[in-house]
C-alpha cells in the first residue's frame, strides 16, 4: 500500500523551496525516511547538492539507509550511503547522506558553512537527544550567517509541532494524518509482588500461543533484557528464537534482531527503546511495553550521573505501539493499567534538561560559540550544569580561563568522544606508544558494555580485570567473543585515530589508574577509615561494597559512579598509585604552606601540605614558616578567643586599668577597652610578638611595656600624675590603687592608717576623690565614703564604738584628727 507520506510530498517540497525550512509530524508507519529524501533529490533548488539525513543512532541510520537505497534499487554507497562512528558507506556517487547525529556536530565545527550540503533532515527529532538539540541550533546558526540557502526539515512522529515552527522562523508546519495499519491496544498490568521481567516473560508466552507472528517487547536496559531472557529460556515452543537488541551489540548482533525470522519459525526481540523509531523489524506483529525506559540524569552539584527507571512517555507508547503496525495491522499489549495512561507526561524530557553538560559546552566552543546564549534553541542549556561542564573542560586544559577552546580542546573534540576519554587518550599518546594502546583499550572498555557480568551482585569494580581480559591475560575474567571483538576493534580504531601501532611491546605501559586519572582527575578518591567509604577530590563521598577486592585499596580513581544517595556508588574504578599521580598529574597538584591557628592547641601551627583537590597527598611539619604569617596566625587566634584570652600579668592589667580611668575622663588618652585593643592589635600587640607562636608565649611578654608604646611623650610623663598606682597615707604605708572601675578608684585601706588626714586623697589632677574602703585591723571593711572629713565629722565615732569593742588592743581616740597614725597595734598609755 502506498506510505502516508506520499500524500504530502508536494506540500514539503513547495514548503521547503519557497520557505526554506518546514516541520513534519508524521505518524509511525509513514515512512517519512523512506519516502522523504528519494523524492528530494530531484527538487531543483538542491542543485545536485548532498542530503543529510540526520538519526538519532547507529542502527536506525544505516538500517535507514539500506531501505531507501533498496527503494532506488541500488546497493548502499551508491546515491545513498551512510556515516556512523567506525563505519560508513559513501562513495562519489552519494546524494543522500545517513548520518548520526554527533556526526553533524562535528561537520559543522570543521566546515560551519556545510559545503557542497544542499539540504539537512532530522528525522525523529521527538526524541530531543542533546546532539539532536545541539545540531539543530548549529544549523540555524549556519543558516543565518552563512547559508541562507540551506534547506531544513525537521521530522517526527510525536512532536510538539508549534514550538519547532517558532524556531524555524515561523516554518510551515505539514501532518501526514493515518497510521499504515491498525495496531489493536490491550492492558495487561503485573500483579502485586511480580517483578516485571517476570510479568513480561508470561506475557510473551501468553501472545506466541495466541497471536501469529513476531514479538516487539520494550524493556527498560540490559539488565531487564537479560533477566527476562532468563525466564524465558526453556519455556518456548520450538522454531521461537530471542534476540537482544540494545545500542551496546556489534552491528553484527543489531542486524541479526531487525532482519526477517527464517521461513517457518518466529522470532523475540527484546529490546530498549532504541528499537521506539526509525526501525522497521521484519514480521513484527505483536508489541509488548513494560512501559518503563531508563534515562541518565546529571547532578551539577555532585558532578556525577545516575540513572533512573521512569515511566515512559504518552508520545513513546503511541511509537512503540506504532512498531506493530509497520506492515500488517498489529497488537500491542501494555503492562499497565488503561487508567494509569492519565499520568504519563506528553512528552520525553529533552536530553539537555538532564545530561552532562562537558561534551556540548566541548562542542559549542570549538564550533566558536562559547557562550551558549549566542544561540537558538528550544530548551536553553541549564546554566548550572553548564557551568559545571565548562569547569571540567577547563581542568581538562580543553577551554582557557575565558572559555574559550585551547588547541588541546580541538584535539579532542576531533576524536569524537567524551572530552574525559578524549583527554586521555591524547595525553596516553605523550606518554609513549605503550600507554596509548592501553588507554585505547580503557576508552573502548568504558564507551561499551561492561563485558563482566555480576554473579547474583554488581561485578568487580575493578577495571584491571576488564583489561585483562581484552589484552589476552586473563581468559576467563571477561564476556563472550562477541563482546571482545567489538572492544578491541574500537580500541584498535582509538590506536589508528592517535597514529600508533596496534601492536607493540606494552611492559612500559602506564597503570589504568594513572591513566584514569588523567579522564577522571575529580574522581581521584582516597580510602576513609572505613573499608570501602572514600572521598573523592572534588570532596563528594562514594561508596565501594567491603567485598570488594578495591574496597581496601588506600587510593583509586573511580571511572564510573552512579549518584543515587548522599554518597556515589562506584561501578568502575582503578588502583592508584599517589606518587605516580603526583608524577602524571603534576599541574593540578597544588603544594599548600598553611600558617594557622590551631584553637584546640592554642598554638600556631605551621604545616605543608600536598593536595590534590580535597584530598591530602602528604603533610608534614613546616619548620621555617614566615615570621610575618605565624604573627598574623597568632593574632588572629587572640581575635578568634577574645581578649579574655591573653594572659596579662599583675602589673599590666593595673596599667590597663589605670589608662582605661585616665580615657574615661579625658578621650585624649587611648582607648584600652577589650573592643579598643583587638581592634588595634597589629598596632600595639605585633611589634612585641617576636618568638611567640602559643598564648604561653604571650604570657611572657612585657605587654606593660606594650601599652605605654600607646601614649606620648607628655602622657608618660603625666601617668603617674593624673593616675598614681599608689598613694602614700599617713601611717607611712603605701596603697595600691584599685581602678578596677574606671569612674571610681578605689583605695582600701586600714582606718588606723588614715589618722590626721582631714581630707579624702585625690587622683586625675585632683578633680576625683577616691573612694575609701575603710578597713579594720584585720583588713575587714568597716565603712566606705568619698568625703572623708564628714566621716570623722559624724560616723567614726560609730564606728568606734564598735572597733573598740572588737579591737581592745588597738587604740581609738576620741580625736582621730589629732592622733598619730599606725601600722599595727599602739598600746594605750
Amino acid at each position: 500500500m502506498p506510505l502516508p507520506i506520499n500524500a504530502v510530498l508536494p506540500e514539503i517540497l513547495t514548503a521547503l523551496g519557497r520557505e526554506g525550512a518546514a516541520v513534519l509530524v508524521a505518524p509511525p508507519g509513514a515512512g517519512k525516511t523512506t519516502g522523504v529524501p528519494p523524492a528530494l533529490l530531484e527538487a531543483p533548488w538542491l542543485a545536485g547538492r548532498r542530503i543529510l539525513l540526520l538519526e538519532p543512532r547507529r542502527l536506525a541510520a544505516r538500517a535507514a539507509a539500506h531501505r531507501m537505497a533498496s527503494v532506488l534499487g541500488e546497493q548502499v554507497g551508491e546515491r545513498v550511503g551512510y556515516r556512523v562512528r567506525l563505519d560508513s558507506r559513501v562513495g562519489p556517487r552519494t546524494r543522500i547522506e545517513v548520518v548520526t547525529e554527533g556526526i553533524l556536530t562535528r561537520r559543522l565545527q570543521e566546515d560551519p558553512g556545510l559545503e557542497g550540503v544542499g539540504a539537512v533532515l532530522f528525522d525523529e527529532f521527538h526524541e530531543r537527544s542533546l546532539a539532536a538539540d545541539t545540531g539543530l541550533a548549529l544549523t540555524l546558526a549556519t543558516r543565518a550567517l552563512l547559508r541562507d540557502d540551506l534547506r531544513m526539515l525537521v521530522m517526527s512522529a510525536t512532536l510538539d509541532g508549534e514550538a519547532v515552527s517558532r524556531l524555524l522562523g515561523g516554518a510551515p508546519m505539514i501532518r501526514s494524518e493515518g497510521r499504515a495499519f491498525p495496531v489493536a491496544t490491550a492492558h495487561c498490568p503485573a500483579p502485586a509482588g511480580v517483578r516485571i521481567e517476570a510479568h513480561v516473560a508470561r506475557l510473551v508466552g501468553d501472545a506466541l500461543a495466541s497471536e501469529p507472528g513476531s514479538l516487539l517487547v520494550f524493556l527498560p536496559g540490559m539488565g531487564e533484557i537479560r533477566r527476562t531472557e532468563e525466564f524465558l529460556r526453556g519455556t518456548l515452543p520450538a522454531r521461537v528464537t530471542v534476540h537482544a537488541l540494545h545500542g551496546g551489540l556489534a552491528p553484527a548482533q543489531q542486524d541479526a534482531a531487525i532482519a526477517p525470522a527464517a521461513p517457518g519459525s518466529r522470532k523475540v526481540v527484546l529490546a530498549t527503546s532504541i528499537a521506539e523509531t526509525s526501525l522497521t523489524i521484519e514480521g513484527i506483529r505483536v508489541v509488548i511495553d513494560s512501559g518503563l525506559m531508563r534515562i541518565p540524569r546529571f547532578s551539577p552539584r555532585t558532578g556525577m550521573t545516575r540513572l533512573d527507571t521512569v515511566r515512559v512517555s504518552r508520545a513513546s507508547a503511541d511509537q512503540r505501539r506504532g512498531r506493530a503496525g509497520r506492515l500488517g495491522p498489529g497488537v500491542c499489549w501494555r503492562a499497565w493499567n488503561l487508567g494509569d495512561e492519565a499520568g504519563l507526561v506528553p512528552h520525553t524530557r529533552a536530553e539537555m534538561l538532564d545530561a552532562d553538560l562537558a561534551p556540548l559546552a566541548l562542542d559549542l566552543a570549538s564550533a566558536g560559540f562559547p557562550d551558549p546564549s549566542e544561540l537558538q534553541w528550544l530548551d536553553p542549556p541549564p546554566a548550572a550544569a553548564f557551568a559545571q561542564g565548562r569547569a571540567l573542560l577547563t581542568l581538562l586544559g580543553a577551554l582557557d580561563t575565558h572559555g574559550r577552546v585551547t588547541a588541546e580542546g580541538r584535539a579532542m573534540a576531533r576524536l569524537g568522544t567524551h572530552p574525559r576519554l578524549a583527554h586521555m587518550l591524547l595525553r596516553a599518546r605523550d606518554l609513549g606508544p605503550a600507554s596509548a594502546r592501553r588507554a585505547a583499550r580503557l576508552a573502548a572498555l568504558l564507551e561499551e558494555r561492561d563485558p563482566l557480568r555480576g554473579d547474583g551482585g554488581p561485578p568487580p569494580a575493578d577495571i584491571a580485570l576488564r583489561l585483562d581480559w581484552l589484552e589476552g591475560g586473563r581468559a576467563d575474567a571477561g564476556g563472550s567473543r562477541s563482546d571482545l571483538a567489538r572492544i578491541r576493534e574500537l580500541a584498535n580504531e582509538w590506536c589508528r585515530r592517535l597514529e600508533v601501532p596496534l601492536r607493540g611491546d606494552d611492559s612500559a605501559a602506564d597503570d589504568p589508574g594513572l591513566l584514569l586519572a588523567l579522564a577522571y582527575p575529580d574522581r581521584v578518591a582516597k580510602r576513609r577509615e572505613t573499608a570501602g567509604r572514600f572521598l573523592l577530590r572534588n570532596g563528594r563521598g562514594a561508596t565501594l561494597p567491603v567485598t570488594d577486592a578495591l574496597a581496601h585499596s588506600p587510593w583509586i580513581v573511580a571511572a564510573q559512579l552512579d549518584d543515587a544517595g548522599r554518597d556515589g556508588r562506584i561501578l568502575l574504578a582503578a588502583a592508584l598509585d599517589p606518587a605516580a599521580l603526583v608524577l602524571g598529574a603534576r599541574e593540578q597538584v597544588v603544594t599548600i604552606e598553611e600558617v594557622c591557628w590551631d584553637d584546640s592547641t592554642g598554638a600556631v601551627q605551621a604545616r605543608r601540605r600536598v593536595m590534590l583537590g580535597a584530598l591530602m597527598l602528604s603533610d608534614t611539619a613546616l619548620h621555617a614558616p614566615d615570621i610575618g604569617q605565624v604573627h598574623e596566625a597568632l593574632l588572629d587566634g587572640i581575635r578568634r578567643r577574645g581578649l579574655g584570652a591573653v594572659p596579662w600579668r599583675a602589673a599590666a592589667r593595673r596599667l590597663r586599668e589605670r589608662l582605661a580611668f585616665l580615657h574615661a575622663a579625658d578621650s585624649t588618652w587611648p582607648d584600652v577597652s577589650d573592643a579598643a585593643l583587638m581592634e588595634t592589635l597589629s598596632t600595639w600587640l605585633l611589634p612585641w610578638l617576636a618568638g611567640a607562636r602559643t598564648l604561653e608565649d604571650v604570657a611572657k611578654l612585657d605587654l606593660a611595656a606594650a601599652l605605654l608604646e600607646l601614649l606620648t611623650w607628655e602622657q608618660r610623663r603625666q601617668l603617674d600624675v593624673l593616675a598614681p598606682d599608689h598613694v602614700t597615707v599617713p601611717s607611712g604605708s603605701r596603697i595600691a590603687v584599685d581602678y578596677s572601675n574606671a569612674t571610681t578608684p578605689v583605695l582600701a585601706v586600714r582606718l588606723q592608717e588614715l589618722f590626721g588626714l582631714l581630707d579624702t586623697p585625690m587622683v586625675g589632677g585632683g578633680r576625683v576623690p577616691l573612694t575609701l574602703h575603710l578597713l579594720s585591723p584585720a583588713g575587714r571593711p568597716m565603712q566606705v565614703t568619698r568625703d572623708l572629713a564628714s566621716f570623722w565629722a559624724t560616723g567614726y565615732f560609730d564606728v568606734r564604738r564598735d572597733l573598740r569593742g572588737r579591737y581592745p588592743k588597738h587604740h581609738w581616740p576620741e580625736d582621730p584628727l589629732t592622733a598619730v597614725p599606725a601600722r599595727g597595734v599602739k598600746r594605750r598609755r
